[in-house]
């Protein structure tokens, strides 16, 4: 997502390159750049010209402080007007006083309505609100069922009547439910098309008479560019809706989606969809994306992701485990899953401020890596994962793991080497001492010469220090990831 957007921006830049302040030459060269980042990106022609105009009228009008260069002024004008353009600030849902709230979901077929339904009802399940979804789509093969399954996932009501029924009747009775059992939200969700048309229309609007929604969300597939802005229009002008929820951003998205559906239809982003696991749906926040595109990272929704997923008490298990140098196999096991829960490892990476650099292929073998070595730990014995002094000082055992898990001997010397001194370098970093060896590296981070180390003549191992030990040719391990 926003890859290659990123890096034009990050282009436009080196127009400021050595110069001193923000001049009319240097700014259209760094403008020129943008435009074409914003063109390519599936941005609308007409918010790509009024993005530019306000652009360099901000930039030109803008003192350089002392201590700062003009390429970051020149990207704080950019952020800023990143911001304003995708709306300013998060537009929260709707929460009607008089309970139930009524969400209305709409959009073409093959957008991620149903899917998109279930996440958001997921979503205020988790906010602990108690919500119904209602199956009203009619028309596409196995709709009703796709959103029951869903809802059986993640625990949460689905109200569905025969295929045969009429829509607004669906809607209709599904909110008479909601009120009658203390539901504080119902979600329906509705027909698509492969195109807007009179039928669909008409559908969309004898549902909403029916219903009186509070909200009426329009999900948006982020892959078909600068239409997407065009199709909120549309609906906003046939139907009349309240907001956006944008799917597939963790796809081949240029990201115009994002930058045009505020500006073009005058209609927030409410949330967007960020993968395919029902979890995987957050509130569109301006400002965070706007970080995101010009590769500063977004460091809040990567502590509210963790924030979902860690239980404090845990977290000082874990603190005093890492302190303690007591940190086993099954730690580590357990802290990957928890990685997982939250997404891709290169989705969280790209989080972090200046880690959007990191090569796809670099992450793939990172992830392929970590599956090898939870394959490994799954071959240890119980006793072996919270005591991996036992492996260290047994060959035998060793040489099981590598076995069971179908891996050669000297891949889990590797990963066993790597783990005791990673947990030799926590200990040093919770008591303020320095950090040698930090060259072979801590989990995900890369390693410039790590050693793995073999016996000699069968006996001793990675935790032999007192026999002579000899470098092998390097493996990737926990310390490559």
């Amino acid at each position: 997502m926003f890859e290659e957007l990123t890096n034009q921006f990050e282009d436009a830049v080196k127009a400021f390159k050595g110069e001193a302040k923000i001049s009319e030459e240097n700014v259209d060269e760094a403008l020129k750049q943008v435009r074409r980042a914003l063109l390519e990106a599936d941005v609308s022609l007409s918010v790509v010209k009024e993005f530019i105009a306000d652009v360099r009228v901000k930039a030109i009008g803008t003192e350089v402080v002392r201590g700062i260069n003009p390429g970051q002024k020149f990207i704080q004008v950019v952020h800023e007007q990143l911001v304003n353009v995708m709306g300013g600030e998060n537009d929260p849902l709707a929460n009607s006083e008089q309970k139930p709230t009524v969400i209305l979901m709409a959009g073409l077929q093959g957008a991620g309505k149903t899917t998109a339904t279930a996440k958001l009802g997921l979503l205020l399940k988790e906010k602990s609100q108690k919500p119904l979804l209602v199956a009203a789509d009619t028309y596409r093969p196995a709709a009703i069922d796709q959103l029951v399954t869903l809802g059986k996932q993640i625990d949460v009501e689905v109200f569905n009547l025969s295929s045969n029924s009429k829509p607004e009747e669906i809607a209709r009775k599904g909110l008479e439910k909601a009120k009658e059992e203390g539901f504080d939200t119902v979600l329906v969700d509705t027909a698509g098309r492969l195109q807007i048309d009179t039928e669909m229309m008409g559908e969309m609007v004898r549902i909403k008479e029916a219903v009186q929604p509070d909200e009426v969300l329009l999900v948006v597939d982020s892959m078909i560019g600068q239409e997407a802005a065009d199709i909120t229009r549309s609906f906003h002008e046939k139907v009349g809706i309240t907001g956006a929820v944008l799917t597939k951003l963790d796809g081949d998205s240029r990201g115009g989606a994002a930058l045009s559906i505020r500006k073009i239809s005058g209609k927030p982003i409410k949330f967007i969809g960020t993968g395919e696991k029902v979890e995987a749906l957050q509130p569109f926040y301006p400002e965070r994306m706007a970080s995101r595109i010009l590769g500063m990272g977004d460091v809040l929704t990567l502590v509210e992701k963790a924030q979902k997923e860690v239980e404090i008490a845990d977290a000082e298990i874990m603190q005093k485990k890492l302190q303690e140098a007591t940190f086993d196999f099954s730690d580590f096991v357990k802290q990957m899953r928890m990685i997982k829960r939250m997404g891709s490892l290169g989705g969280l990476l790209k989080m972090i401020p200046g880690m959007n650099k990191i090569d796809d292929g670099m992450i793939k073998s990172g992830e392929d890596q970590l599956k090898k070595i939870e394959a490994m730990i799954g071959s240890m014995t119980a006793e072996e994962r919270i005591k991996p002094e036992l492996l260290a000082a047994q060959p035998s055992r060793r040489k099981r793991v590598a076995s069971g898990s179908g891996h050669q001997t000297k891949d889990v010397d590797k990963v066993l080497a790597d783990f005791q001194r990673m947990r030799g370098l926590m200990k040093q970093m919770s008591t303020g001492g320095g950090l040698p060896g930090m060259e072979g590296g801590l989990p995900g981070m890369p390693s410039s010469g790590a050693t793995t180390y073999q016996s000699r003549k069968g006996r001793g191992g990675p935790g032999s220090a007192s026999r002579r030990q000899r470098p092998v040719k390097k493996k990737k391990g926990f310390g490559d990831l």
